[in-house]
């Protein structure tokens, strides 16, 4: 099975822990990763890219998410975006936001992953990026903090809110948005958490981790031929 990691953030100038974490992506198995700059980089630099994708033997995608909490500063942002080659998230606890990135055909994935800002989603933002072809995006790192009392409440967050895409049939990734090397699962142990902990079907699980990241994949590269590479194919 094609196995997705679809947030791994990274130090763009730290190739060092970049190759740890290609490195145990393989040993676990997952054969498709998406990279996400940090240090507030916004377009993933071209050597940047040709250096993973040539220490690399999975396949490397990236992804560039903005965290914006007012509007006035999503229409500026978004305004580059027009002829975007990676898949572009947005993380906002902006309701206003939210809704106005669900609209734009620009953005591939609303994110609910930090721990706040699940509590701020709605199903008008469901119903909107169903509507175009989008995402939302659930993690799993927020139950993986070693902080018993904050790992409950986050556990109870995410829940709910994975209950409620699953009651409106939301288009939804998961993705680990690890951190820690020691947090990093094999995919058949997060499918596992999805269902027996989170009350995920686990043919929904498998959907939100193996075929949904195909999708939102197949989508960037429709509308930017560029996002893959002649020759390179899914494994």
């Amino acid at each position: 099975m094609t196995y997705f990691e679809s947030r791994i953030p990274v130090d763009s100038k730290d190739f060092n822990e970049i190759e740890k974490r290609i490195d145990i992506c393989e040993k676990l198995g997952i054969r498709n990763i998406i990279f996400e700059p940090k240090n507030g980089i916004e377009i993933v630099p071209s050597d940047f890219r040709k250096r993973v994708q040539n220490i690399s033997k999975v396949n490397v995608f990236f992804r560039i998410n903005l965290r914006v909490n007012r509007i006035e500063d999503f229409r500026a942002k978004i305004k580059k975006y027009g002829n975007f080659t990676d898949i572009l998230s947005i993380e906002s606890s902006n309701k206003e936001v939210q809704l106005q990135s669900a609209k734009d055909s620009r953005v591939d994935i609303v994110s609910f992953s930090d721990p706040e800002i699940i509590k701020t989603l709605t199903p008008g933002v469901i119903s909107l990026t169903k509507q175009n072809n989008s995402f939302i995006e659930f993690s799993l790192a927020p139950i993986m903090v070693r902080n018993k009392a904050v790992q409950s409440k986050n556990f109870r967050n995410l829940f709910k809110f994975t209950q409620l895409a699953l009651k409106l049939k939301a288009n939804w990734i998961i993705s680990g948005n690890f951190t820690d090397l020691y947090d990093f699962r094999h995919p058949r142990a997060l499918l596992s958490i999805c269902n027996s902990l989170l009350g995920i079907p686990m043919n929904l699980a498998k959907r939100a981790y193996i075929i949904n990241p195909q999708i939102l994949i197949k989508k960037s590269k429709d509308q930017n031929d560029a996002i893959i590479e002649p020759g390179v194919k899914l494994i």
